[in-house]
């Protein structure tokens, strides 16, 4: 058994990437944004991920990072084009032609972690009989909404349909990432508050939600919010996955309001390019003392 302060898994993606600077090809997926910036916080990190041999350089970049990777080749990877079609970064087209499949339990047998964070793409992907398996351990459960609500439709197009699990499902999760409309997907309520109340009373004790100027966290009967601080908008995809795994990184060691400000630093930095967040702890630490005292 080996041990890590955070597992993360979800699917790599293949990403084609539309917005008002042009068209380009990006190497995405939850989990790799996620470990990427998991790992600035000097914690010891493991991504498990599905995808095609082909892809497999993506590995080599978590794997100079310092993260231990544990993939399960298929077919074919996951393939998903984001389409931007004005400034907005919360309104965005998604469409999914091909996906790499679902997780098994025994993809976890040897792995123990202090957090597990579920960071998939689309309904399907993390089946029940994995989270009930994850749950049934000691650390804690993280996910992101988007691996639940996200239903591929007939013209390959994702969609936030209802969830007939939620409660289920919610009531075995620890801290729960949405975004703005994902929220109002799960609640029915446009007011950012109000939403993440009512989920956290579905079973999460923290929820993370996002939108387009920041973050606001609901946790220990309290809100914290923290604005997002880009010098300029760059790489929107892979802000929420950043914004969840830096977050549970250092929530790890800290309080829900210095974690919200770390979050918010990193997931600003990471903003700023395309890609994943791949500057270091100093950097960090020094957009934390220009941007959020």
């Amino acid at each position: 058994m080996k041990s890590y302060d955070i597992v993360i898994f979800g699917n790599f993606t293949k990403d084609t990437i539309i917005s008002s600077t042009g068209t380009r090809q990006v190497g995405g997926g939850g989990f790799n944004y996620g470990a990427q910036a998991a790992a600035r916080t000097g914690l010891k990190v493991a991504a498990v991920t599905r995808l095609a041999q082909e892809d497999s350089s993506i590995l080599r970049d978590l794997e100079q990072a310092g993260i231990d990777v544990y993939p399960t080749f298929t077919p074919h990877s996951t393939h998903m084009t984001l389409d931007y079609p004005n400034s907005n970064p919360d309104d965005r087209i998604l469409t999914t032609p091909l996906t790499a499949g679902s997780y098994s339990v025994g993809q976890f047998d040897d792995l123990e972690a202090k957090a597990y964070l579920i960071n998939g793409s689309i309904r399907g992907e993390t089946p029940a009989s994995v989270v009930e398996h994850l749950h049934q351990r000691s650390g804690l459960l993280v996910a992101d909404a988007q691996g639940f609500i996200r239903v591929v439709s007939e013209d390959k197009t994702l969609v936030n349909l209802p969830w007939p699990e939620k409660e289920y499902i919610l009531s075995m999760i620890d801290f729960l990432k949405v975004d703005i409309v994902e929220a109002e997907s799960l609640t029915g309520e446009k007011d950012i508050f109000k939403a993440a109340k009512m989920i956290h009373e579905w079973g999460p004790s923290e929820v993370v939600l996002t939108h387009r100027d920041g973050i606001l966290v609901y946790a220990e009967g309290k809100y914290y919010e923290a604005e997002f601080s880009p010098e300029e908008l760059i790489g929107r995809s892979g802000r929420g996955d950043t914004c969840i795994a830096s977050y549970t990184a250092k929530r790890l060691n800290a309080s829900p309001a210095e974690a919200i400000i770390w979050s918010a630093a990193v997931t600003s930095l990471k903003m700023e390019a395309e890609g994943p967040y791949k500057g270091s702890f100093e950097d960090i630490q020094t957009k934390i003392a220009n941007s959020y005292q």
